[in-house]
Parts: C-alpha cells; sequence; structure tokens
C-alpha cells in the first residue's frame, strides 16, 4: 500500500529537525511542495534545503500550486471559504499520490511547524481517504513548533504553575479573552488583536516573535501598553520588506484575584 509521512520541520531553524524526522525523509521517494508564489519562496527553499541536506537515498520532487486563499473573509462566511479552500487543496493532495506515488512508494509532506497545531495537512489527508478513490497509510513525525519556539527564544514557560494556557487565533481574541485563561498563546492574528482589548490591556505582558527560526526573526516583549505600538510598527516595515509575516505571541494576565482595580 501506499504510505504517506507527515513530517513536521519545525518553526524555520534547519537545526530544529528532529532525528525521528531525518529517519522519515529518508524513507521517502517522494516529496510533494506546494508553492506558494513567489514571496514567499523562501519557505519552499528551506524545504528543498533540508530535503538536499539529509536525504540519501534517490527520490523525486513533486510540486503544485497553492491555492489562493480568501483571508479577509469575514466571520460569518470565513468558515465556508476556509472550506473551499480545503476542499480545493484535497484535489491536488489526491493527484499527488493517484498519479505520482506508486503502490509500493512512499511520499512525504514537509509541514512547517508541528502537523497537529493548526495546519491543515492531516485533515486534508483524511478528507482524501473519505473519497475512496486511492488507499494509503499515513505517519504523523511531530516537529517543534512556532509556540515553543517562541517559549524558548523569550526564556519563558507557556503556563504558570497550577493554571492553564490557551492556544487560540487572532480571530478568537477580537471577540475577547479567553474565559477562563490568563496565559493565551495567539497564532494567524492578521489584524493584530492584541492592539484592541480592553483597556489597552494594562494588566497583560506580550511575548511577541516573528519569522522564529530564521534570519530574520524578531522578538519583542513587556507591558503591552508600553511595547504595542513597536510590536505594530516592526510588523508593518516586515511585512512591506518580505511580502509576509508569520508571527506569534503570547499574553500573560495577572490572574484576576491579584488585580488593582483601584
Amino acid at each position: 500500500m501506499r504510505k504517506i509521512f507527515v513530517i513536521g520541520i519545525g518553526a524555520g531553524d534547519p537545526d530544529h529537525l528532529t532525528l525521528q524526522a531525518v529517519k522519515a525523509l529518508n524513507q521517502a521517494d517522494v516529496f510533494f511542495v506546494l508553492d506558494k508564489g513567489e514571496e514567499k519562496s523562501d519557505l519552499v527553499q528551506l524545504r528543498h534545503d533540508i530535503i538536499e541536506q539529509h536525504v540519501t537515498r534517490p527520490h523525486r520532487l513533486v510540486s503544485a500550486q497553492d491555492p489562493d486563499r480568501d483571508r479577509t473573509a469575514p466571520s460569518p462566511v470565513y468558515a465556508s471559504a476556509v472550506g473551499d479552500w480545503r476542499h480545493r487543496r484535497a484535489d491536488i493532495y489526491e493527484h499527488f499520490i493517484t498519479s505520482e506515488l506508486a503502490d509500493d512508494e512512499c511520499g512525504a509532506f514537509l509541514v512547517w511547524g508541528d502537523p497537529a497545531l493548526y495546519d491543515s495537512t492531516l485533515g486534508i489527508l483524511e478528507d482524501v481517504l473519505g473519497r475512496g478513490t486511492v488507499a494509503f497509510d499515513y505517519e504523523v513525525v511531530p516537529g517543534i513548533s512556532s509556540v515553543a519556539a517562541l517559549a524558548a527564544k523569550h526564556r519563558t514557560g507557556l503556563n504558570r504553575p497550577a493554571r492553564p494556557v490557551q492556544i487560540t487565533t487572532g480571530r478568537q481574541l477580537a471577540a475577547g479573552f479567553p474565559e477562563g485563561a490568563d496565559d493565551v498563546v495567539v497564532m494567524l492574528d492578521a489584524h493584530q488583536a492584541f492592539a484592541h482589548l480592553p483597556d489597552g490591556g494594562a494588566d497583560v505582558t506580550i511575548y511577541w516573535g516573528a519569522y522564529l527560526g530564521t534570519p530574520d526573526e524578531i522578538l519583542v516583549s513587556g507591558r503591552l501598553p508600553d511595547v504595542s505600538d513597536r510590536i505594530q510598527t516592526l510588523r508593518a516595515e516586515a511585512r512591506a520588506r518580505k511580502g509576509w509575516i508569520m508571527d506569534t505571541y503570547l499574553l500573560r494576565r495577572t490572574p484576576a484575584g491579584d488585580r488593582d482595580d483601584g
């Protein structure tokens, strides 16, 4: 039966690659790569560099253009826009597996960060299996996520003793700080939701990072009211310079019982 590896390759630092990932890379006959366009060519190049550096067996690379995605859709129709994009990606994955992978071969998708955290690959492969057009098995190799890299770079834990941590998105944070959580990791925030917290986030500390693990890495931390403008400026400049940005941040709020309401 055809086999697929879904390999987490880390948040951007080539040294994030695990020994388990290297072993999986060297079982693959075919590597599937989605081209995200010229602006994000360095994301594709890192995948090529990893393959060239670590794969010692004969292999093939197969690529296709990543379908466009409407990231500006308002919340009421956002789920529908994501569903349409995932369906079009599933068409590409199905073609990869049926047309480019022989029955006894192994293919691999190299996933930024960790495949289990805000990545669509696993869900799309399940969608392809559900279509019943092709049979395959797949194995997941975890990677170092941007969340783990962020905490390491800022030399902080994600949670405080005996307290939970929640991971969410910018769209969700825009509706308010999650109930019952004072330590919140935010991903996929295109609109800097941290800048719109009530009272300017007076009781919040932020640990922010962009392009984590890459030569372009930017780190900022401090009381949110003190550093919010600086983060927004740095983010805008970096996005204009590179054409894209990936950033993640941890918000740490003073617990309710310790806040000074006076």
